[in-house]
């Protein structure tokens, strides 16, 4: 690894609320030497630092930032960013140093290195573990890149990683991602995130843009924290653009801009003063850079660089396709408030932005749909829109949410309209569908609803989906708009949502093509990207990458397909290779010139070595987003792992980490005495010793070394943000006695899995195995309508041993636990993690001691044991987590389920344990054959009215540290419990559906 690693990049990111502004002036400024700041480093004298500062610096208990450098090259809409973070202990005892960087979720992580106490510790990509079951139908959880739709505007991610420093030394982290700038409303945005936590003694952001095409428009903006100053000022600056309005919103202070027609170098240097005019949190917000270039006529932008090229297609000057739109609007009672008010507050807006040619109507749903005008779709004209802003006014939040009833409705409406003779041919047909919630009425199940969607949309529209808030299944809108040629775009609880739904809607207001085909000749490229659209809006840009076949090829053909207003459009050109190529490495030297120029020649060293390859590299960025894509909109999981697999091939081909990799990093070690631990004398080839695996995009599992649990509370973050890894550690820390024992139930699934329920009324104990597939999910506790709770189990497989009478062995390999009350939270299990999916998004490992607490819910790990998860104080299960350090053949890292406390949950509770939980048994003998007093007997448990035959086993739970006599029921539990196996296999780990014969009464 190169010692220039150095200057690779590092992001750090946090959430906490910014503080209120301090306010310096030259009366602050201190001439004696109120202690001494030489450790710190600052790029000014000591005697320049106002007091306040200096007071701030001094009382520092952790490690302080010597230097924050963020370095990114933008080459033709492609971005390359390094951070590198430099911290100091300047303590004479070791310290945990916390490095936290916040990078937009539509980037991947491709490096992530350590230097601590002059090692380096190096990170690497891997497949992640196969699971047995990856989708996961109605969770709702945040969006993210995993998918590869289209999250939320500014939308971040937060990277975290801590490591102990030793006494007096320093450590410094590296981090490297990239990103394909997507053009929205005129304009690309590139995002920095500033926000440290505290003052950094020299901070600087350098950003160089290198463009093939001129660059027509630039703008940096004032430093912004939270989303709605951002969807405002984005729908300001779009505004001023088009009207050629040259006043620029004013650059933070020190940004200095250099332009020339293909390149621009921007820089930002705050030093500690100046941060600290800002604000003393350290949380300065996002510098945001926006820029646009110049477009060419005909086929467009076509890049060619070592055996790739990429193709940028944004025609202009062209009129509005008329469009044929029906607005899906939520009306339960979750709207009510702020949601309702702003949701019509951009209706009424929207209402004003439709062209004369265009026809829409209006759907509201709660348990009720209605329709504003029943028949059809209505021209736009004023009396129409005064009509419309009528039904909008009276529109009142109440009552359940029926998604699969609003869709049909909405898709009927648009069919009937399309089949009579005014539904124009060059049209666009849109939905857009808004909603806060989850399915409560009518069809709930998410494949259910994606089915119907997709049979009443019959590709003749497109599905634009919204979501509000932060309590919604986001991976059913997702998943809508991805099988219905839309997109999706989530809204957090705090955004304003006003500005936000009606920036969506410019985006996909103004359709200039439709049917748009991009055709190259087969024999001259392979392995070409997305190149059939639906739809082109104004504003947006279509890209295409592929792989040459002939580089010596001489030029390639170009054709582009597509129905404009009133006309079909056919475009077509032979393109030079070589002078394209030629170009292309042009600019990519301009681009490393202009970084050494600026004085970063160490992040040219880094990550020249990419960006010389950045057409292949944007070639496996979006290769990688489509397999993503792919893989959520399959049907079957042939399909799904097909992509999978392929998706996993090119992350780890490119280093990206995404949801189908890891990143593997070696923990640094600390000696007793604060110094470094060695290397091992001797290596040995094969897998990193003692690491920690990410599991999930853009995240590290935290160094935790601790005997104790820490008390993670959650913080009200930023709107939008997603946390990664255990990135709710920066609140406040708890200290808990460890518990050193757990009292358990017998009532349990583990091992096989064997079941055992125990009836403290009858003073028995029941057990039974069930037989199940590998890959099927049961249902263990199924309570969602009364209590909230349901808790599934997905079996995984492994051979049997030899000599025994089974063909294959089944494993609990995840078990999932849904919580509604008091808050929506869904708990996922395995033997590596524990991911809690609510109102923030936490994932921790099981290797560690923790304990988790938010509202009524409690999580607390104890470290390759147990998983113990409290609702609300009286439902409490404990996940015994199985482990093998050189496993058999048939054994299988596992857990195993136990019914702690279940006083909270109702008598209605199903599932293969919960149907048992309220009821009482007997035992009975009954002669087996006649009646005569000699004759054998057979013993029967009565349970529901039925008699099961039973016999006596000894079976042996907790890790086969205690027994418990038994009466076992053969057959797979045949009699016992309730209806049939193919009853208790659900569709995926957070299916909540009630139990298909009502409740345990037989």
């Amino acid at each position: 690894m190169d010692i220039d690693v150095k200057m690779l990049l590092f992001t750090l990111l946090t959430f906490f609320s910014p503080s209120i502004l301090a306010q310096f002036d030259d009366s602050d400024l201190e001439d004696d030497n109120l202690s001494d700041l030489t450790d710190f480093d600052l790029d000014l004298a000591p005697r320049r630092v106002p007091r306040q500062v200096k007071a701030m610096l001094t009382k520092e208990s952790k490690p302080h930032i010597q230097e924050l450098s963020i370095k990114t090259t933008i080459i033709s809409r492609y971005a390359f960013t390094a951070v590198s973070c430099t911290l100091l202990n300047r303590h004479s005892a070791a310290a945990e140093g916390v490095f936290q960087f916040q990078i937009p979720a539509a980037a991947y992580i491709s490096n992530f290195t350590m230097i601590i106490g002059g090692r380096i510790y190096a990170s690497d990509v891997r497949p992640k573990e196969k699971k047995v079951k990856q989708e996961k139908g109605g969770e709702a959880k945040p969006p993210n890149k995993g998918d590869g739709g289209q999250g939320s505007e500014a939308e971040m991610e937060l990277f975290r990683m801590a490591a102990i420093i030793p006494g007096r030394n320093l450590a410094v982290f590296l981090l490297t991602y990239e990103e394909l700038l997507q053009r929205r409303l005129g304009q690309y945005e590139h995002v920095t995130s500033l926000r440290p936590l505290q003052l950094v003694s020299r901070l600087s952001v350098d950003i160089t843009v290198v463009e093939h095409s001129s660059i027509t428009y630039l703008e940096v903006l004032p430093l912004r924290n939270g989303k709605a100053s951002g969807a405002a000022a984005k729908g300001a600056s779009a505004n001023a653009k088009t009207q050629g309005n040259t006043g620029n919103p004013t650059p933070p202070v020190t940004t200095a801009i250099k332009q020339n027609k293909n390149v621009c170098k921007i820089t930002f240097n705050p030093n500690i003063v100046q941060q600290a005019q800002i604000t003393t949190s350290g949380i300065l917000g996002d510098f945001v850079v926006r820029y646009d270039v110049e477009r060419e006529m005909g086929i467009g932008d076509i890049q060619v660089l070592n055996g790739h090229f990429v193709h940028y297609f944004a025609p202009k000057d062209l009129p509005a396709v008329p469009k044929n739109v029906v607005f899906v609007i939520d009306t339960s009672a979750s709207m009510v408030g702020t949601k309702m008010r702003q949701t019509k507050e951009a209706l009424f807006t929207i209402l004003r932005d439709l062209r004369p040619g265009d026809h829409f109507n209006f759907v509201s749903f709660s348990n009720r749909i209605k329709v504003w005008k029943p028949k059809s779709l209505v021209p736009v004209t004023p009396l129409n829109v005064r009509d419309a802003k009528k039904f909008i006014y009276m529109l009142t939040p109440t009552g359940g949410t029926d998604i699969n009833g609003a869709m049909q409705t909405g898709s009927s409406l648009l069919s009937d309209y399309l089949s009579t003779s005014e539904g124009g041919q060059n049209s666009v047909s849109l939905i857009i569908f808004l909603t806060d919630g989850r399915p409560t009425v009518g069809v709930l199940e998410s494949p259910l609803i994606l089915g119907n969607t997709r049979a009443a949309v019959r590709e003749s529209s497109c599905v634009f989906t919204i979501g509000l808030g932060n309590d919604l299944d986001f991976r059913l809108l997702e998943r809508m708009a991805l099988e219905n040629c839309g997109m999706s775009r989530r809204i957090h609880e705090d955004a304003d949502a006003s500005a936000m739904l009606k920036g969506f809607y410019d985006e996909i207001g103004t359709p200039l093509l439709s049917d748009i085909r991009i055709n190259y000749p087969e024999d001259s490229v392979q392995y070409v990207t997305q190149h059939l659209f639906s739809n082109y809006f104004n504003g947006s840009e279509i890209v295409i990458a592929g792989k040459l076949t002939n580089q010596s090829a001489g030029s390639l053909h170009v054709q582009v397909t597509a129905s404009s207003s009133d006309k079909s459009i056919i475009l077509e050109t032979d393109v030079p290779l070589r002078q394209r190529e030629v170009e292309t490495e042009r600019h990519v030297k301009t681009a490393a010139e202009v970084g050494v120029k600026a004085g970063a020649a160490g992040l040219t060293d880094s990550v020249g070595s990419l960006a010389k390859d950045f057409v292949e590299r944007v070639w496996g960025f979006l290769s990688v987003k489509e397999g993503l894509r792919e893989r959520l909109r399959s049907h079957t999981s042939a399909e799904r792992e097909g992509h999978t697999q392929q998706a996993t091939n090119l992350s780890v081909a490119y280093h990206f980490l995404t949801p189908l990799t890891s990143l593997v990093v070696e923990k640094p070690q600390v000696l007793p005495d604060g110094t470094m631990a060695g290397p091992d004398p001797t290596p040995t080839p094969g897998p990193i010793p003692d690491t920690d695996k990410a599991s999930s995009a853009n995240e590290l599992s935290e160094d935790s070394e601790v005997d104790t649990p820490q008390s993670l509370h959650r913080n009200e973050n930023q709107s939008g943000q997603k946390t990664s890894g255990v990135a709710k550690t920066t609140g406040q820390v708890q200290k808990k006695p460890v518990k050193k024992s757990i009292t358990l139930s017998r009532t349990s699934a583990d091992g096989d899995p064997h079941f055992v329920v125990e009836f403290p009324l009858s003073k028995l104990a029941v057990c039974f195995n069930i037989n199940g597939e590998p890959g099927h999910i049961l249902r263990l506790v199924s309570d969602h309508r009364h209590s909230g709770v349901t808790v599934n189990g997905a079996l995984i497989g492994a051979p049997a041993p030899a000599g025994s009478h089974k063909q294959q062995r089944t494993y609990f390999s995840t078990i999932t636990i849904v919580v509604k009350q008091p808050s929506h939270a869904y708990i996922e299990i395995t033997p590596k993690k524990v991911i809690l999916d609510g109102r923030d998004r936490m994932i921790l490992p099981c290797d560690t001691t923790v304990s988790v607490e938010s509202g009524g819910l409690a999580v607390a790990i104890m470290g390759k044991a147990n998983v113990t998860v409290t609702i609300g104080g009286t439902i409490s299960f404990v996940i015994l987590v199985h482990q093998y350090k050189n496993p058999a053949p048939y054994q299988r890292d596992h857990l195993g389920f136990y019914i702690s406390q279940s006083k909270g949950l109702s008598p209605s509770c199903h599932g293969l344990l919960g149907q048992f939980l309220f009821e009482d048994v007997s035992l009975a003998e009954l002669p087996v054959n006649g009646t005569s007093p000699g004759d054998k007997v057979s013993t029967v448990l009565k349970v529901k009215g039925r008699s099961v035959p039973v016999v006596q086993k000894t079976r042996r739970i907790y890790s086969g540290t205690q027994s418990v006599d038994c009466w076992f029921a053969r057959n797979n539990a045949a009699k016992l419990v309730d209806g049939e196996y193919e009853n208790y296999v659900v569709s995926h780990l957070f299916d909540t559906g009630d139990w298909p014969h009502g409740d345990n009464r037989a």
